[in-house]
Formats: structure tokens, sequence, C-alpha cells
């Protein structure tokens, strides 16, 4: 009798993982639908694709599959990761993930929205700003979700630690971080963006 009921146990799980995993594919589809419907192109307009562009000040950024603000998105997930944890601790993990996948994709279309395009050109330093490439975006998603997944596994007190850790690595290597982003959106610094500017 208990063997039964652990076969039935582990179908239902492989169910949940099925329907999970459809709907992450449907939220996906529906990303891509949307960034193309605001005017995002599928790759560079340089027609070149790299899965790596390391240069900040240049048109390539946010333009190929990754860069180095790849890495504020893996903080996305980090912050994702706690939330799932404070709200929806019992949440089966392929939901977590679809979660995860979910919010990662909303921020993409609110980033590649007109508003913030035109809020990162004036009020950050990301002078010339087009938005980002739908194969960008999906870097910038798939960073999300390694973010998720390693937040899952450290836990809270060393995910927090890791997450200030690669804050700091940010500042230091590219003058900007998730935080900073954040800051610059809501309340804009002169003193910041000229720091932030490319010399």
């Amino acid at each position: 009798m208990e063997h039964r009921s652990t076969i039935l146990t582990n179908g239902d799980s492989d169910t949940k993982r099925l329907w999970a995993s459809l709907a992450i594919v449907v939220v996906l589809l529906c990303t891509v639908v949307s960034l193309r419907a605001e005017g995002r192109l599928w790759i560079c307009a340089c027609g070149r694709f790299s899965i790596w562009a390391g240069e900040v000040c240049s048109a390539n950024n946010s333009q190929q599959f990754l860069d180095p603000y790849s890495f504020t998105h893996v903080l996305h997930g980090f912050l994702y990761a706690w939330l799932l944890m404070l709200i929806l601790p019992r949440l089966a993990a392929a939901w977590q993930l679809w979660f995860a996948v979910t919010l990662g994709s909303l921020w993409e279309l609110f980033e590649n929205s007109d508003f913030v395009i035109n809020r990162y050109r004036t009020e950050t330093a990301a002078l010339g700003y087009q938005g980002d490439t739908i194969v960008n975006s999906f870097g910038d998603i798939l960073c999300c979700v390694v973010g998720f997944m390693i937040a899952r596994r450290l836990g809270w007190r060393r995910s927090v630690l890791v997450f200030f850790a690669v804050e700091f690595v940010l500042l230091i290597w590219i003058r900007d971080s998730l935080l900073l982003e954040i800051l610059m959106l809501i309340r804009p610094s002169g003193f910041l963006k000229a720091w932030q500017m490319c010399h």
C-alpha cells in the first residue's frame, strides 16, 4: 500500500512539473511577442551575434546575449528567491521557478518600455540607449533563473553575503549595480551620473 502511495505521489509531482514547464514556455513566448511588438530587434542592429559583449561604453551593450549588466539580472533572481521564500515557501519548486521566470520577463517588458528607455537616456549615464535586443532579454531572463537557483541553494544568510559581494564588484568594475540602477531610476543624482559617465 505504501509503495502504491509513493508511486501516486511521484506521478502527481511529475504532472506538476510538466504543467509548470508548459507555463514557463507560455510566459517566454508571450515575452517574445510583447518585446517584438514594442519594436525590439531580434539581434544587434550591427547584424552580428555574440555570446558576450564586455565593453559597457559601447553600442554593443545590452545588444548581445550577455554583458556585464547580466550580473545585475543574476541579482534579480536573488530578490525573487527571497520574495518567494517569504510569501510562498511551501509552493512546489517548479512553480516557484515559474514565478521567477514570470517576474524576470515582466521586468524585461518594463525595462524595455518607452518610459524606462527614455528615463535611462535622460537620467543615467546610458546615453544613446535604445533598449535591449530580444536575444539580450533572453540572456537576462536566463541570468535571473541562475540567480534564483543559486539563492535557493545558498539560503538566506549566504545569499545576502553573495548579493552584496556582487554589488561591490559591479561598482568597481562598471561603476553601476542593481541597487544603483534602481536608485538612479527613482531618484537620479547628477553626482552619480557624472561618476558613471564613460571617459
